[in-house]
C-alpha cells in the first residue's frame, strides 16, 4: 500500500507544480479510479502527506460534482514567517507536527538538508523527555525560538 501512496502523492506533486496558482482541483472518485484503488486511500494520502503543517490547504466538496481543491500555500520570503511560526506551533506541539513543519521550510527553501536534520534532534524524543504534555510544551518552545532566530 505504501507504494501506491507514494506514487499518488507523487502524481498530485507533479499536478501542482503544473498549476500557475499552485491551486489544483481534483475529483475523488474519478483519482481513485485512475490509480485502481478505493477514494479512501486518495483520502489517506490527502491528509497525511498534504498537511498545513506541510503548507497545503485543503477544501472539499461533498457530492455528486464534489471535489477536493489543494492549495499549495506560499509563505513570502521571511514576510509572514513569525507569524506564521508562532500561529502554527503554538504553545504544545507534537513530534510529527513539528517534523512536518520543519520538512515543510524545508521543501520552501527556508533551510538546507543539513539545518532541517539539526532541528529534529534539537525536537525529537531523543533530546526531550518527560510526560507527553510537558514534552510537547518544550518541543514548542525549541522549535519557535530556534525557527524565530533563523527567521532573523
Amino acid at each position: 500500500m505504501t507504494g501506491l501512496s507514494n506514487i499518488i502523492e507523487v502524481f498530485i506533486r507533479e499536478l501542482l507544480e503544473k498549476s500557475n496558482t499552485g491551486t489544483i482541483e481534483i475529483q475523488r472518485n474519478e483519482m481513485a479510479e485512475q490509480f485502481e484503488c478505493s477514494p479512501s486511500q486518495i483520502n489517506y494520502v490527502l491528509s497525511t502527506r498534504f498537511t498545513p503543517y506541510k503548507g497545503y490547504y485543503i477544501e472539499s466538496r461533498r457530492g455528486g460534482g464534489g471535489y477536493i481543491r489543494l492549495i499549495k500555500v506560499k509563505i513570502e520570503k521571511y514576510s509572514d514567517l513569525n507569524e506564521t511560526i508562532m500561529e502554527t506551533i503554538g504553545k504544545s506541539i507534537t513530534k510529527s507536527k513539528a517534523y512536518h513543519i520543519i520538512e515543510g521550510l524545508r521543501e520552501e527553501g527556508f533551510l538546507e538538508k543539513r539545518e532541517e536534520e539539526i532541528i529534529k534532534a534539537a525536537v525529537g524524543d531523543r533530546s526531550i523527555s518527560g510526560s507527553a504534555e510537558s514534552a510537547n510544551k518544550l518541543r514548542a518552545r525549541i522549535l519557535r525560538n530556534i525557527l524565530l532566530i533563523l527567521a532573523k
